[in-house]
């Protein structure tokens, strides 16, 4: 099984796997399509930018979407997330199409419907296409940020990162052993992933591919020094009870202002800033308790606290945990 993945970049409140990846020292996103498929063939797995020549329409029709309204238009985004996994030379794609506050689809059914547009341009096209509908009323997992999500995927490929993420992961790892023949059931995949996870086997290869695409792995020595940043507040919560609601869109706009993200093209990224969570949905907090810690390398403000404690809704009753895994299409 060969994994060859093209990512994108951040705009608004959403990352980019890309900025993510360019905390790590020295990776490459931007590599030639010879180098692409070499390290592909070499290693099974690499993960790029778009290149100017792949999918080039792609780049051309998003540029106008931006300017014509239609950056929401369903057909168009099916378009265009199918477009690049079909000149990425994938035989069978998973996807992970999010619903709920923070996605860009905003219910199930709309991301269903997505799900299953990009599900027929596959089948047109004799590809094995599985569509996982995952819920992102709350953020996945507990850092949001670039070098704190890469963080974050360390610690999880170390055993030792949050459930929701691991779920997820071991989830769609299962459906791509078995789109490509590794596994004969979504059971044995699994199976399969899990046991990588155990065994180490699966950081060996995220070494392994850093280091083929020019990444310096000695951070890994230090993950602590990795995501230090000039400035931290620690932001307490003004009331208790149970965290009811945790608006996965306002800590998307908390960390972005941070200056984790980009609100134009040019705005160059703090690889350092963002939002480290102590509490999300179902969890009581006590008056006073740390609700979570803001990082960034610039002056973090009385404005950033204030949206970031907006984002919570803290409620006096028990809260029921949302299902990560809405449908598998």
């Amino acid at each position: 099984g060969k994994v060859a993945k093209m990512s994108g970049r951040g705009l608004g409140h959403t990352g980019g796997t890309l900025d993510k990846l360019e905390s790590i020292s020295g990776y490459q996103v931007e590599i030639d399509n010879q180098t692409f498929i070499d390290q592909v063939n070499d290693i099974n797995v690499a993960l790029v930018g778009q290149t100017g020549n792949l999918v080039y329409a792609d780049k051309v029709i998003y540029a106008l979407r931006d300017v014509t309204g239609t950056v929401q238009s369903l057909p168009l985004i099916a378009a265009s997330i199918m477009s690049k996994k079909i000149a990425g030379g994938a035989d069978s794609i998973v996807l992970d199409v999010k619903f709920g506050e923070g996605a860009f689809m905003k219910d199930v059914e709309s991301a269903k419907a997505l799900a299953e547009t990009m599900i027929a341009i596959g089948k047109n096209l004799d590809r094995d296409v599985t569509a996982l509908l995952t819920n992102m009323n709350q953020p996945l997992g507990y850092h949001i940020g670039n070098a704190l999500e890469v963080y974050e995927s360390i610690k999880t490929l170390q055993n030792e990162g949050p459930k929701d993420l691991e779920e997820l992961c071991l989830v769609a790892s299962g459906y791509m052993l078995l789109h490509g023949n590794i596994a004969d059931s979504f059971e044995e995949g699994y199976k399969i992933a899990k046991q990588s996870l155990e065994d180490g086997s699966a950081f060996d290869k995220f070494k392994e591919w850093i280091t083929a695409q020019g990444g310096d792995i000695s951070f890994l020595d230090d993950l602590d020094a990795f995501i230090e940043s000039n400035y931290k507040v620690e932001v307490r919560s003004d009331v208790s009870g149970y965290v009811d609601d945790l608006k996965a869109l306002e800590l998307g706009m908390t960390s972005l202002h941070l200056g984790a993200g980009r609100s134009t093209v040019e705005d160059v990224i703090d690889m350092k800033a963002g939002i480290i969570l102590n509490k999300k949905i179902g969890d009581y907090v006590e008056k006073g308790e740390v609700l979570g810690t803001l990082l960034s390398n610039s002056e973090i403000e009385e404005s950033h606290i204030e949206e970031f404690k907006a984002a919570f809704i803290i409620s006096e009753g028990k809260v029921e945990i949302p299902k990560l895994i809405e449908y598998v299409l």
